[in-house]
């Protein structure tokens, strides 16, 4: 059965250049014959947090979150690809991520950051990873961080730089055998 990834991706911003990584990752995840969709808080339109999915009745979220939590169950790991915003993670991000909980449980999840400057979003990503532990999504060793991502990828998504070109194999390769790993482990059952 094929693999399939929700690449979630943090920024509202005009003119934002994290969307250049998404298209990046969404061409490799191509490569590797691996489903996926890219889940973007610009299109979502989730209002802020007030109700969790899993505090509505069935068949009672709006239209958009059960979209998305369709998505999330449907996905065997989640790709987060987030800027850094005060040296955590971007806002939008946060309240996408805080609607939904069931849909992340025993699934693995990998990291990129990105920032304009030197540092590529660390600071936001060691932030994320204490996040998408407690959402029961616990992310992968390797991080991807991308420094002067306006500089480093064209507004398709190709790479400027082959540095990322050959980390990008190594970290999907970890990835993928995190996720093979958990989805066999979910189908033999879950703790709760």
């Amino acid at each position: 059965m094929k693999l399939h990834v929700s690449i979630i991706y943090g920024s509202v911003r005009t003119e934002r250049q994290g969307i250049k990584a998404a298209l990046f990752f969404q061409k490799k995840l191509k490569d590797l014959d691996v489903d996926y969709t890219l889940i973007d808080p610009l299109k979502s339109n989730l209002p802020l947090l007030d109700k969790m999915h899993k505090e509505y009745e069935p068949g009672e979220a709006p239209d958009q979150m059960e979209a998305i939590s369709k998505v999330l169950e449907q996905s065997d790991g989640f790709l987060l690809i987030s800027g850094e915003y005060n040296h955590s993670i971007p806002p939008a991000l946060k309240n996408l991520l805080d609607h939904f909980q069931r849909e992340y449980f025993f699934k693995p999840s990998a990291i990129v950051s990105y920032s304009a400057g030197n540092y590529g979003g660390v600071r936001a990503a060691v932030h994320l990873r204490a996040i998408l532990a407690e959402l029961g999504t616990p992310s992968i060793s390797s991080m991807f961080p991308i420094a002067q991502v306006q500089n480093s990828f064209d507004d398709a998504g190709n790479t400027t730089n082959s540095f990322y070109e050959e980390r990008s194999k190594r970290f999907l390769d970890e990835f993928m055998w995190y996720i093979r790993a958990l989805k066999e482990a979910r189908n033999k059952g879950i703790p709760y």
